[in-house]
């Protein structure tokens, strides 16, 4: 079992990276901004559990096999990307095409159900090599072969980066709320918010699929 020192330590750095923009933060966001922020909640409740996906094969040692392994990399980062443009296209297709919403089956706006957008998250998230070569590379960092089993120590690291995640996501989510009821309050822009929200999801798979020599 990790220390205290180490686990107060950790957290903070979690907390930290989970701040900084990123990926997923843009990706709630557009989720918010499309139908509200209880689908913004269900985004990044849906990127939790795919990032649950990743500490566990961190845990058993494949993502270090993706991180090693060129091809199995590139062919999961861009199905991961191929599949943001595709959400990020049907958004965009789907803009001034509301429909009406069925009480309790539907999030937001009535657009999407929650349970579909749960799973799409989900999906997105397995689908992000990036996270896999992040926990590979970040969380051996704070593993101390004297505190007990590494897996172990893992899995709760793995756990602490997850959790620490939601809040800030929750955050961003009501942002693109914000930004969403301002859009509805102005007809025009109105107009715009499926749009918006298709091209962030694009550019976020475009981002995704741009050589890493590019990135830093």
């Amino acid at each position: 079992m990790p220390t205290l020192e180490t686990l107060i330590l950790f957290t903070t750095a979690a907390m930290v990276l989970n701040i900084s923009p990123g990926p997923s933060n843009f990706y709630v966001m557009s989720r918010s901004i499309s139908q509200g922020w209880r689908a913004g909640f269900v985004a990044a409740a849906g990127l939790a559990l795919g990032s649950l996906v990743h500490v566990a094969l961190t845990v058993a040692g494949l993502s270090a096999l993706i991180a090693y392994s060129p091809t199995g990399y590139l062919i999961l980062k861009y199905l991961g990307a191929a599949y943001l443009v595709y959400l990020g296209v049907r958004t965009f297709m789907a803009a001034g095409a509301a429909t009406t919403a069925t009480v309790g089956a539907e999030v937001g706006n009535g657009k999407k159900p929650a349970r579909r957008i749960l799973m799409e998250s989900v999906v997105v998230e397995v689908l992000n090599p990036k996270t896999a070569l992040f926990f590979v590379a970040f969380l051996p960092q704070f593993v101390d072969p004297a505190a007990g089993p590494a897996a172990l120590q893992l899995a709760i690291f793995g756990l602490i980066v997850t959790v620490s995640a939601l809040p800030c996501d929750a955050a961003v989510a009501l942002a693109g709320h914000a930004a969403a009821d301002w859009m509805k309050r102005n007809p025009i822009v109105g107009r715009i918010q499926d749009r918006v929200s298709g091209s962030i999801l694009v550019g976020l798979g475009l981002w995704a699929a741009w050589p890493d020599a590019r990135r830093g």
